[in-house]
């Protein structure tokens, strides 16, 4: 896992996103035991306070869940990987054509250029 985290917004939020791009990419599969708070604070070269109100975010959207005595797991809930695999795709997509149309371009340029270059 390749940290790249940037002072220009908070670093808790980009931790976020890193974990949870891990978790619908399959780099982190449903039900994965997560790293601790130590191990991914070092690997992320953060604070372990910083790591561990990340990972309580998550916890709290239902990303993840502690069990008491083993640490904490990716959630097996499929629904709840999907609805954030389809929200990041159309956060993305939102981007994509907001500056699509600052280029000017219309609707059938930008099918074609996506085609050309998928």
């Amino acid at each position: 896992m390749s940290w790249n985290l940037d002072s220009d917004r908070p670093i808790f939020i980009q931790i976020i996103e890193h974990l949870e791009y891990d978790i619908v990419s399959g780099s982190m599969p449903p039900g994965a035991k997560v790293p601790s708070v130590r191990e991914l604070a070092s690997e992320a070269a953060v604070n372990p306070n910083t790591m561990q109100r990340a990972l309580s975010e998550m916890e709290r959207q239902g990303l993840m869940r502690t069990e008491r005595t083993s640490g904490r797991y990716v959630t097996d809930d499929e629904s709840v990987i999907t609805s954030l695999k389809k929200n990041l795709a159309s956060v993305g997509v939102d981007g994509f054509i907001k500056q699509m149309k600052r280029l000017g371009l219309d609707r059938e340029e930008v099918l074609k250029l996506v085609k050309d270059n998928y």
